[in-house]
């Protein structure tokens, strides 16, 4: 017996008879002539909770395009604006209206008319999925009254009166807020398919964990890693190096709450040593950026101060124990701890001599200036198995592995998080990894499986996971396809005034990319048809406000940089571009800055979204010409075999 008869009889204990093959078939071939789902694509999220969910609640405003398709020359602006916020936070909205409607038959006028026009968005949202999916997709409580009211016959009006019972007895059983709470997770389920996270849901903002957690409900995604995100891999995996980056991160923009209070990770061993050993002279370097409009302690401050100098002279310290041990990175421009004339303050960087801003290093031994002190050994010790035990932690960075890579094709778009490392000439750059070369496409699947290969061997002890210095190139090495840059200047920038040695000289790929030609190569390098593919971009904030367009190279390649990070919006003048695929072509949606959740509940206020078409479909695409598609042509074949080996006998169909 062949592959493929073995196959065909496993298929048959699924579809043991003609009738069940038949039916299928003819429901695989219906679903195949439905519209294309909508894939939504976001980027650089950056701790950033509130902002975040509220553009999956919204789906980049596809929530809002759908109600004033339905609604528009019937309700008002105000109107449309408050059944969307219903949609987007049903519990919170619905409190805020009704908290001062003490009238019962206004209470359930209110909640008959809102009902009737949440259950018709709900039949125009679902219209493209059969019922099958729609069914799935129902919250379990309430799956039979929304399986009622959405599919509905609308021709036989004789049960018009059927429908009203059942909105009355819903109301008067005290279930409303619920059915209505029922049909917004629905409709936001199903306005957008698919979820596609482009990478950075790592540091920042204050709440990176939240978001995990947000996106782990959603049913169907794929994460393309991040710079952010694999430093924080390659800490959960046990690097100390990377360790102390996201320590330094966190204590620069004010976030050490994640550590502490999001993963439990205890910092006293931190704290301790940094307030005995750094004094508070030479810290100004060191302050926190902190948000002017939060509360903070003075004493706090410079405590954070304190922490952030301690840790950036460990991470230096480390990193040179890294470069030592790897000249194939080349990254030796790195080294500055032996370069600094301790009794003169100053430093050599790139044979130049520079005042150093500070002098304070308490920790360092000339002679031997790489080396961690006994006290900075046990505080990375310490933090090294809190990283390794805080079981939360351990639970996002394996959820990130498990949705994550590095690319991905999907319906012939090719998505990746920083670039593809490129020379002027337009070839694709080689890098060493484990003593082989490798570029492109290659080079990337080798850094995905060191990426995989640290985690899986995770563990204290650094010596047995070669790996992990690997996770450290991905983060700042030049030939990686995360950082982009020829160095990460986070010495200078700490320790020298002058502006020049703080620049971080791009890989030629972010000027290439504007060129067709080479957007056109990486296509086909991914395996992507060129002429109606797409790269989607995330990592580098659009700078709309100096002219820079998110659209390039004639369409082929979308830099979509959420900026969801309140760092970079006053550079870049907006809060970022978010990417929608439909059936009908390709939306490229601009963001306004969030407020709050609050006011977005209160005051009915959205992201002022503004939305830009790139790629129009002269004829709608269905399910037929999509990834899935090819999986259910596929399975259509695989069904009609079986139903000729039914109909000659070579397989003879299963009593049930």
């Amino acid at each position: 017996m062949n592959y493929n008869d073995r196959y065909l009889l496993l298929l048959s204990e699924q579809f043991p008879d003609i009738a069940s093959v038949t039916t299928e078939i003819i429901n695989l071939e219906a679903i195949m002539e439905l519209p294309k789902a909508t894939e939504h694509f976001i980027s650089d999220l950056h701790g950033e909770y509130d902002s975040v969910s509220h553009v999956i609640r919204n789906g980049s405003g596809n929530i809002k395009e759908k109600i004033r398709e339905v609604f528009q020359n019937r309700l008002s602006t105000s109107e449309m604006n408050q059944l969307a916020t219903i949609v987007y936070y049903p519990e919170e909205k619905l409190a805020s209206i009704l908290k001062d409607v003490h009238d019962e038959a206004a209470r359930n006028e209110f909640y008959t008319l809102t009902i009737s026009r949440m259950i018709e968005l709900a039949q125009f949202v679902v219209s493209k999925y059969t019922r099958s999916k729609v069914r799935k997709a129902m919250p379990a409580d309430m799956s039979y009254i929304l399986d009622e009211l959405i599919f509905k016959d609308s021709v036989l009006t004789n049960k018009g009166s059927y429908y009203w019972n059942i909105i009355q007895n819903v109301i008067e059983l005290g279930a409303a807020n619920r059915l209505i709470s029922a049909l917004s997770e629905l409709m936001r389920e199903l306005v957008v398919d698919h979820l596609h996270v482009l990478g950075d849901i790592y540091d920042r903002g204050p709440s990176p964990d939240k978001i995990i957690d947000l996106l782990a409900q959603q049913k169907s995604i794929d994460i393309q890693w991040g710079n952010h995100d694999a430093i924080w891999m390659g800490a959960a995996s046990g690097s100390r190096v990377l360790i102390a980056n996201v320590l330094r991160i966190c204590a620069r923009y004010d976030n050490l709450e994640i550590i502490e209070d999001g993963y439990g990770i205890s910092l006293r061993p931190l704290v301790a040593f940094a307030e005995t050993t750094y004094p508070d002279e030479g810290i100004n370097e060191f302050l926190p950026k902190i948000d002017e409009s939060v509360d903070h302690f003075p004493e706090e401050i410079k405590q954070i101060a304190k922490m952030q100098q301690a840790i950036t002279i460990i991470q230096f310290k480390l990193e040179a124990q890294v470069i030592q041990r790897h000249p194939e990175f080349h990254t030796d421009n790195r080294l500055f701890l032996d370069k600094i004339d301790y009794e003169k303050g100053t430093v050599v960087v790139d044979g130049k001599t520079y005042p150093l801003k500070n002098t304070v290093f308490p920790t360092i031994d000339p002679n031997d200036p790489f080396k961690l002190t006994e006290d900075e050994e046990y505080v990375m010790a310490k933090l090294q198995a809190g990283f390794l035990n805080s079981e939360r932690l351990q639970k996002h960075i394996a959820y990130l592995y498990s949705k994550g890579s590095l690319y991905k094709v999907y319906n012939d778009n090719l998505l990746y998080h920083g670039c593809i490392p490129m020379n002027e000439d337009k070839s694709f750059k080689l890098v060493v990894i484990h003593g082989r070369a490798y570029a492109g496409r290659a080079l990337l699947d080798q850094f995905e499986k060191a990426m995989r290969q640290a985690y899986a061997s995770k563990g204290p002890d650094e010596d047995a996971n070669p790996d992990l210095d690997y996770m450290w190139y991905i983060w700042q090495g030049e030939g990686s396809s995360l950082f982009g840059k020829t160095k990460m200047t986070t010495f200078e920038r700490y320790y020298i005034e002058d502006a020049e040695t703080h620049e971080e000289p791009k890989n030629i790929y972010y000027q290439l990319r504007n060129d067709k030609a080479c957007a056109e190569s990486i296509l086909e390098e991914f395996g992507v048809p060129a002429d109606k593919g797409h790269i989607v971009n995330g990592h580098t904030p659009v700078k709309e406000r100096k002219g820079e367009d998110p659209i390039k190279a004639e369409g082929k390649l979308l830099v979509i940089d959420g900026g969801f990070s309140k760092a970079y919006q006053p550079t870049t003048g907006l809060a970022g571009y978010t990417l929608l695929y439909n059936s009908f072509g390709m939306l490229l949606v601009s963001h306004q800055p969030f407020s709050s959740i609050e006011d977005a509940v209160e005051n009915e206020t959205d992201i002022v979204s503004t939305r830009r078409i790139v790629d129009k479909e002269l004829d709608r695409l269905k399910v037929r010409q999509t990834d899935v598609g090819v999986k259910l042509k596929d399975q259509v074949i695989q069904l009609k075999k079986l139903l000729q080996a039914y109909r000659n006998g070579t397989i003879r169909p299963r009593v049930v």
